[in-house]
């Protein structure tokens, strides 16, 4: 009797649920309660369906839990997924209603050990200084005295409030030029290097780029290879001024300059008033003490011109007598001049006198005949002399013409290319030959021949 009144009992107060109630209100209980994890553990069964979403577990040796990653998130990070690896999974807990599945809804990955970020911000860092885009030798000096000075950054944030404050309390005169991009998310890159662009042709004479303080994937925009690299080639010298003093990004690297706050990179552009009012002091008594100084080496030169400058009545008196020198030295050298000029008239008159017509004519004459009686014995002798040698020279051909020695009983031998034999060597039996006389010729043929010793040499042949 009791335990039936128990059963009863039991039966009217408990609630009976569906099992999607169940699952509804277990998945309500897990995320409130397990609103932001992070979990460590090996990363297998990846699954990349075409939704873009991404599936896996995460696992250790004791326990599994599945994830899911989906594409708002999947698109952002930076890892390479792949089965075994060690990996930290910041998301909620939940469950999967349709199936009862208890899983983690990842919003955040990185690597165990080190952050996926910082890991890709420190390649990036080596690469980009092996490339010599840190070197100190590539940066430029801000200006002592800028007139028009850049910003890019968020127009809402508190960075560009700092900026435009320090630059209006320490330096009102000088130009603002906001350039307004997005500093996080997946736009910011792109608006930073637009900015980047627009500002080397807006004529400025420095550029601040830089937002406040946040996390690292809230700063990650000013950690891109691309703004990086636009930074590096602006023209303009920067300053970059990203997050607080302990915060660095690569833009930090790349910049001229880096300024620990955006305030900072403001008053390292805006020259204080106090600061620029005892540098005018100095500047005035140092253009004093040189006036000074340069008034009294002029007064001392004046004294000396003084000193030198003589009386007027005491230089015309010098001049005067100069003159009067001048003078005489004048009349002298025309003196000179006239007495050189009747000198050479008289010369010129003699050689003229020499030359008359009439005297050079009687010269010639008695010349004349002087030749004339010199002729006729000169061409006698001239005459007789050449006889001479006309004779003695027949002579001497008489006795070398070949028709004298033939006039004697000798003959010329020829063969019948004409050539002369002069040995007994140069013939053969049966050749013919041609014996030249005084008076006529004979034509002969060898019928034997007796040579003496040969010759060195054979004579040239005597020629015709």
């Amino acid at each position: 009797m009791n335990d039936d009144l128990l059963f009863q009992s039991l039966s009217r107060s408990r609630e009976i649920l569906s099992v999607s109630q169940l699952n509804a209100r277990a998945r309500g209980l897990l995320e409130e309660v397990f609103a932001q994890v992070w979990v460590e553990g090996e990363l297998s069964n990846l699954s990349r369906p075409s939704s873009g979403h991404l599936y896996f577990t995460l696992k250790d040796s004791r326990a599994q839990i599945r994830c899911a990653l989906f594409r708002q998130h999947a698109q952002r990070h930076r890892l390479e997924l792949r089965d075994g690896l060690l990996l930290r999974a910041r998301g909620r807990v939940s469950l999967y209603e349709g199936r009862g599945d208890y899983q983690l809804i990842v919003d955040s990955l990185e690597p165990a050990g080190d952050g996926a970020l910082r890991q890709a911000f420190e390649a990036l860092k080596a690469r980009l200084q092996a490339e010599g885009l840190f070197d100190a030798q590539r940066k430029r000096p801000l200006p002592a005295h800028p007139q028009r000075v850049g910003i890019i950054t968020s127009p809402s944030g508190a960075a560009l409030r700092d900026i435009i404050s320090v630059f209006q309390r320490r330096a009102p005169w000088i130009e603002l030029l906001v350039m307004p991009a997005a500093v996080q998310g997946n736009d910011a890159a792109p608006q930073l290097i637009e900015a980047l662009r627009r500002a080397s042709s807006a004529g400025l004479d420095a550029l601040i780029i830089g937002r406040g303080g946040g996390s690292l994937e809230d700063l990650w925009p000013f950690n891109e290879e691309a703004v990086a690299r636009a930074l590096a080639a602006c023209p303009l010298p920067t300053i970059s001024a990203v997050g607080h003093e302990t915060d660095f990004s690569i833009c930090d690297f790349v910049a001229d300059l880096r300024a620990p706050t955006p305030s900072a990179a403001a008053e390292l552009l805006s020259p204080d008033r106090q600061t620029l009012l005892r540098q005018f002091q100095l500047l005035q008594r140092q253009l004093q003490a040189r006036m000074a100084d340069r008034l009294a080496r002029e007064q001392l030169r004046l004294h000396s011109l003084r000193q030198r400058l003589r009386h007027p009545g005491e230089r015309l008196a010098q001049q005067a007598q100069r003159l009067d020198e001048l003078e005489l030295r004048l009349r002298r050298a025309q003196c000179q001049q006239l007495a050189a000029q009747q000198q050479r008239l008289q010369r010129l008159d003699d050689r003229l006198r020499a030359r008359h017509p009439g005297r050079q004519l009687q010269l010639f004459e008695q010349r004349l005949q002087h030749l004339q009686q010199r002729l006729p014995r000169a061409m006698l002798q001239q005459l007789e002399k050449r006889r001479q040698r006309f004779e003695a020279l027949l002579h001497s051909l008489h006795l070398v013409s070949p028709l004298a020695t033939l006039g004697r009983g000798y003959s010329i031998l020829l063969d019948q290319q004409g050539q002369a034999v002069r040995s007994a060597w140069q013939t053969r039996p049966g050749q013919r030959l041609q014996a030249r006389l005084q008076h006529g010729q004979l034509n002969l043929r060898v019928e034997a021949d007796t040579p003496e010793a040969p010759p060195e040499t054979l004579p040239l042949p005597l020629s015709d």
